[in-house]
């Protein structure tokens, strides 16, 4: 390599492998976690290429800061508060088995300045995976051992703990059809890996109880907000047109875009639950405080944020660490 020629950078070293870039970052730090013959194979791929491993840089994460940082890919807004059950019961259950294990916590957004501090941590749980899994690449670049909270057909080479969004959908779609639902609506972003799960559970459980006259349409919200939600209906509502039927039933991906929901069904003079069904997710404090009372498919935050802390706490120890996805429930309220 001459003086002028930029340096070879990890994500170069993946793609002459064949391999994602934290693969590569663990082959050149002799993880367990990959096989001695692709270690071998991407270090003699790195050493063609001329790829210079910073030494000091893991000099120093032996030395262990015992921190883990904690990214969030979600961007802060009025409409959506990072009080929500998302994400603060997950940073609790985070936190909780952190601290008691004499690790800190170093919270930052992703492409905040706070993530270029992350590459000084131990480890890194990324919480939410991004559209079509943006924000999975951008993590693992880091090369540090990594949880992701998410679905797992979105993780990449990651460990994921996720809620069983698939049996989520399904959960909802069983609901509706038993209510006599048949003109249906789902309402969710499916370039998200989870919102993907739900809405493909969603429809193969109404595909596959085989009744006659069922329909669903999938609206994609601007973002997973009350206001995206009332929004995305609302213009739905206003360009059904002659013959176009109006919903009897809905499925949110999330509990703020099915309560924006019931807002512009209710402004439409269709009543909720009368005319309309509708069910959110999340299960959050304000689906249950919401007029009226939200049906909701549960998950259990503060959980996933123990299992998210204990397994990357296993990833820094060099132990393996499998993917976990946990039971969801459908809690029926009023709507």
């Amino acid at each position: 390599m001459t003086a002028d020629a930029k340096p070879v950078t990890m994500e170069q070293i993946a793609a002459l492998a064949g391999v994602s870039t934290i693969t590569v970052s663990r082959a050149l730090r002799d993880s367990p976690s990959v096989t001695p013959s692709t270690r071998e194979r991407i270090k003699t791929l790195a050493e063609a290429a001329g790829y210079r491993f910073n030494h000091h840089a893991r000099n120093l994460r032996l030395r262990r800061s015992h921190m883990v940082a904690v990214m969030l890919e979600m961007q802060p807004d009025t409409d959506r508060p990072m009080t929500d059950a998302y994400p603060l019961q997950l940073l609790g259950g985070i936190t909780q088995e952190l601290t008691s294990r004499g690790y800190s916590v170093l919270l930052s957004a992703m492409q905040s300045p706070g993530q270029g501090m992350a590459a000084s941590a131990d480890g890194v749980i990324l919480l939410g995976q991004g559209a079509h899994g943006s924000a999975v690449k951008s993590a693992a670049a880091l090369g540090l051992p990594m949880v992701v909270w998410g679905a797992e057909h979105g993780r990449g080479d990651a460990v994921v703990v996720g809620g069983d969004n698939a049996h989520g959908g399904a959960s909802a779609a069983e609901r509706l059809l038993g209510l006599s639902r048949r003109e249906l609506l789902f309402l969710g972003d499916v370039r998200h890996a989870e919102i993907r799960d739900r809405q493909q559970g969603f429809v193969k459980a109404l595909k596959k109880a085989g009744i006659p006259g069922v329909k669903v349409q999938t609206l994609t919200p601007a973002a997973f907000t009350f206001g995206a939600g009332f929004t995305a209906v609302q213009a739905h509502l206003a360009n059904l047109g002659r013959g176009g039927k109006v919903p009897d039933g809905l499925f949110a991906a999330s509990d703020l875009l099915a309560m924006g929901a019931v807002r512009a069904f209710t402004d439409a003079g269709l009543a909720v639950p009368d005319a309309v069904s509708v069910i959110g997710y999340d299960d959050s404090p304000a689906a249950q405080s919401f007029a009226p009372p939200l049906t909701s498919v549960r998950q259990d935050w503060h959980h996933g944020g123990v299992l998210l802390a204990r397994k990357v706490l296993d990833l820094i120890a060099g132990h393996g660490a499998a993917s976990e996805i946990m039971p969801t429930e459908l809690v029926v309220r009023s709507t």
